[in-house]
């Protein structure tokens, strides 16, 4: 196994991605906090992340490797570049060592290992989702949604406390990133069916999954309004791009209503909702400014 193919298995460009949700946790609990402590948080924060979250896409491509031997021969496993063997190696070696970083970061700088279980049932998430998740359609949805920004709570944790617009923050992002979820199922119900991937849109119908997306969207924008009404940071700064992502997720929800979407709207949907999330992490950043 070549260094740059266990690189690219880990897909350290989606880790960093996701790494930004432990910052952004950080720096929006960092009142009271010295410099220096701030510091070992966000750099050992981030590598926590980035391994547990590495170990992640390990597991995910070992089971998968049926489906990319179709879809995705040229990555490492299906390739021939890293056998099953190695990959498992790797997997249980990434997994180990995010876990081992954030017991010995809870145990020295924080004095408990709360910030140890949520990572360690971060990675342990990873897994179920690989094995059991995927397939089921639906539960794979809220595991993903649930799971990926579950970095806000942790970086909030490293700073001693939760407060309620964390919550928020961490909700907003889930339901969107459900809401996104559910329409690439819509998006995807010929191909899912014949890899036997149950998802809602195969089990009640695109129009029902449709609407249950909706749903989801707009309990995001709810979530995401809900910050001004806290104690963050800067109100002002989260303001202006928490407007930008609000119409940016109504478009979606406004297109969500037409009586027959096609493969090209639900593509359409779908990309405005990650753009809609991307803006929302800029605007998180933004409250802590």
């Amino acid at each position: 196994m070549k260094f740059k193919d266990a690189v690219e298995i880990c897909r350290p460009i989606n880790d960093v991605m996701g790494g930004l949700t432990v910052i952004i946790g950080i720096l929006n609990t960092r009142t009271g906090v010295s410099l220096d402590i701030l510091l070992i948080n966000i750099i050992l924060g981030m590598i926590t992340y980035f391994f547990l979250a590495a170990s992640g896409m390990i597991i995910n491509d070992i089971y998968d490797i049926e489906i990319d031997k179709i879809n995705r021969p040229d990555r490492p496993i299906p390739s021939g570049r890293i056998s099953i063997e190695q990959a498992k190696k790797l997997f249980i070696g990434t997994y180990a060592f995010g876990s081992l970083l954030s017991l010995v970061h809870g145990i020295l700088f924080l004095q408990n290992i709360l910030n140890f279980i949520i990572a360690t049932f971060f990675g342990f998430i990873g897994w179920v989702y690989a094995k059991y998740g995927k397939k089921s359609g639906f539960i794979g949805n809220i595991i993903v949604s649930l799971s990926f920004s579950i970095g806000l709570i942790y970086g909030a944790v490293l700073n001693g406390y939760i407060p309620i617009f964390i919550f928020y923050f961490y909700f907003t992002a889930s339901f969107l990133l459900l809401s996104r979820e559910i329409i690439k199922g819509c998006e995807d119900v010929e191909g899912d069916k014949e890899f036997g991937v149950k998802t809602i849109a195969i089990k009640i119908g695109i129009k029902k999954a449709t609407a249950c997306s909706l749903i989801a969207a707009i309990l995001a924008i709810v979530f995401f309004i809900l910050p001004l009404f806290t104690n963050i940071i800067n109100p002002l700064f989260f303001l202006i791009p928490m407007i930008g992502g609000v119409i940016l997720v109504l478009v979606p929800i406004i297109l969500m209503l037409k009586s027959h979407l096609e493969k090209k709207d639900f593509s359409i949907i779908s990309k405005l909702l990650k753009i809609g999330a991307l803006v929302g992490l800029i605007a998180f950043i933004f409250a802590s400014i």
